[in-house]
């Protein structure tokens, strides 16, 4: 072998270094981040390691959909919430649930899938409202024994609607043509691509007018209140947490302490209660991130696919 070839596999060899020192080092900084989301999942969802009557705490915060494809988080999953529920219901230790929401709600599916979960819990479930629980976070609260709400929180905001972008005209400045091929003439209603036809918006309104009605139902049944008094209620708008102890729809004005309390006589445990905080553990990402910078908001791919298809959404939108 040459002088110039050794020197020239000694040079590819140097500049390969780097890249296999760096290697290294994602994977061992992965195999750490896996550990340590492990560890903090652990002692979310099971607790310290203690004896005697729990009141579990489950947190609803953020929007809440049904899963996650968002790999920069920071919503609320119903899947995930409901085995938090499982968890508490057959930890007998657990004496009764306390759900903390704070959510300006969320997809229609998702908030009552969860809803459907705490009616099927038979322990106490108490409502801890936050700085909000409105629409789609309302419809969760509705499910619980016993809701308390701080006098400043927005609550209510019983409504429901869908979102349907349009970018016809913009794709016509651009001379972008878009050929759509339907089966039927609903078929692609609500694409992006094209303007709703009469007939189209009146089938999403009657869609619409259905899910309300259900909302209407639900809060007039968990609360014990007329129906006509709940359709005056629910024209979308917010209440504060006075407010709606007036209304009757919370019971009693207080934070997060007294709905633990409360939950704790309910649940029988004498004494001061231990509790259990279930807390979900920090994706891949945020592990990844957390020690640099705060993840960037970015569209999902789960909005991504909202773009072309019409969704129905229990959300307060601030006037």
């Amino acid at each position: 072998m040459t002088a110039e070839s050794g020197n020239t596999t000694m040079l590819s060899r140097k500049r390969r270094w780097p890249w296999v020192v760096g290697g290294i080092a994602f994977v061992l900084l992965a195999a750490c981040g896996v550990c340590l989301g492990s560890l903090v999942a652990w002692r979310g969802v099971m607790g310290p390691r203690e004896f005697g009557d729990a009141v579990a705490i489950i947190r609803v915060e953020g929007t809440i959909d049904g899963s996650s494809l968002n790999p920069f988080g920071g919503g609320v999953y119903s899947e995930e919430i409901i085995r938090y529920i499982h968890n508490a219901d057959e930890d007998p230790s657990v004496k009764a649930i306390v759900v903390r929401i704070n959510s300006a709600g969320g997809a229609v599916v998702a908030s009552d899938e969860i809803y459907s979960e705490l009616n099927k819990v038979d322990k106490p479930v108490i409502v801890s409202m936050g700085d909000v629980a409105a629409s789609g976070g309302y419809y969760i609260a509705c499910a619980a024994d016993y809701i308390f709400a701080n006098p400043a929180t927005l609550t209510g905001s019983i409504g429901v609607y869908s979102e349907v972008p349009n970018a016809e005209e913009l794709l016509k400045k651009l001379g972008i043509e878009v050929v759509i091929i339907r089966s039927g003439p609903s078929k692609a209603a609500g694409n992006l691509f094209e303007k709703m036809s009469e007939e189209d918006v009146a089938i999403i309104q009657a869609m619409v007018d259905e899910i309300h009605r259900m909302f209407v139902d639900i809060v007039a049944e968990k609360r014990h209140l007329p129906v006509e008094k709940v359709r005056e209620l629910a024209d979308g708008r917010g209440y504060t947490g006075k407010q709606a102890l007036e209304l009757g729809l919370i019971d009693e004005l207080g934070n997060l302490p007294e709905a633990i309390d409360y939950a704790a006589q309910a649940g029988g445990i004498v004494g001061k209660p231990r509790i259990i905080d279930y807390q979900a553990a920090p994706s891949f990402w945020q592990l990844l991130t957390s020690a640099l910078t705060q993840p960037r908001p970015g569209i999902s791919l789960e909005e991504m696919r909202r773009l072309n298809t019409p969704v129905f959404l229990y959300s307060y939108i601030e006037p």
